[in-house]
């Protein structure tokens, strides 16, 4: 089993590497549960990047959906599917939040519009919440439902910072996340946001995304007093390398206190904010577009032109990405 969990282990170092950072932090007997649950997410949140046409896509979300399914099974000789299924088993995980999460992923793998506000929570609430909560249950099982207001609202607006931090991918690949009715607020609409033509329109659709995302990370943090402590434990006094601890006051700390896999609301907060958080490691290994970043950087949209080239070029933000940000590239 020692080797399976290594090998999970190194999976999700290279599919998401922000959360294999804070797997390495929570407690060891912790550890091989919440690397699968995050390597499964990982997995499906891939899929469109792994496929060129979306029923192939299908096909493997609907052979994670029967393994999830059959009570029976042992994972098929799939180590990922292994340490899943003992993850499930041992802390007693909902199979149909997982299910939920990989009907969810379906709509990544088409092109077709978020319609509005509510689809876009919703879509959130199935993936980077349920992810949050899920890791409650497997951190502190028996007071995990304190943080499910938290992790709701901190999943959504982890979601809209990442959706940022990926707009340069989705657009050259004509995927637009941003809701249509958000777009037709601020006078803007699909073709026009992948085209790249009106940029004070993008100006204002980008801004108004910020604000969704600042919205629900302020009803995160009113609700950030009942996560439990076990969620946030610490770490060694000497830092991993190129990572920055800060304070409530930004300074650096030698004896810091950091989120564990399961405190990603936190990390959340902290990220789309722009501003450090008390307790959190943030890792800083490369620059990161939060919502705060992308609010006070605007007036780029005036002094770069909008050209959209491929993925790593879109809305003056081009000189920050040299290659294509992860698809999971949001600490939490």
């Amino acid at each position: 089993m020692q080797q399976s969990d290594d090998q999970i282990l190194a999976t999700l170092r290279d599919t998401d590497r922000d959360r294999y950072l804070a797997c390495l932090l929570s407690p060891a007997e912790k550890r091989h549960s919440l690397a699968a649950l995050y390597a499964f997410y990982a997995e499906i949140a891939r899929v469109r990047d792994m496929v060129k046409e979306p029923l192939p896509g299908e096909i493997r979300l609907q052979w994670w959906r029967d393994t999830l399914e059959n009570e029976q099974s042992d994972g098929a000789g799939h180590p990922l599917a292994e340490a899943l299924l003992r993850c499930i088993r041992e802390h007693h995980l909902p199979v149909r939040v997982l299910q939920d999460m990989i009907d969810a992923r379906i709509f990544d793998l088409y092109d077709d519009p978020m319609q509005d506000r509510a689809a876009l929570e919703g879509y959130a609430g199935e993936t980077a919440s349920a992810l949050i909560q899920l890791s409650s249950l497997i951190l502190d099982p028996d007071n995990a439902a304190r943080s499910a207001d938290a992790a709701g609202h901190a999943g959504v607006a982890q979601t809209v910072a990442g959706l940022l931090l990926l707009l340069p991918v989705h657009v050259g690949r004509g995927q637009v996340y941003l809701p249509a009715e958000l777009l037709s607020a601020t006078g803007l609409d699909r073709e026009t946001l992948l085209a790249g033509t009106d940029e004070s329109a993008i100006e204002r659709a980008v801004r108004a995304f910020c604000g969704l995302g600042r919205d629900h990370l302020a009803k995160a943090r009113e609700g950030a007093g009942a996560i439990s402590g076990r969620n946030f434990l610490g770490v060694h006094s000497r830092c991993p390398r190129r990572t920055g601890v800060r304070s409530r006051g930004g300074r650096r700390s030698t004896n810091p206190s950091s989120v564990t896999a399961a405190a990603a609301m936190a990390a959340a907060m902290a990220d789309v904010a722009g501003e450090p958080a008390p307790g959190v490691l943030a890792f800083a290994s490369r620059p990161a577009v939060t919502l705060a970043q992308v609010s006070r950087d605007m007036t780029l949209l005036n002094r770069n032109p909008v050209a959209i080239k491929g993925p790593t070029q879109c809305f003056g933000y081009c000189s920050w990405w040299r290659s294509p940000p992860s698809a999971c590239s949001i600490f939490g």
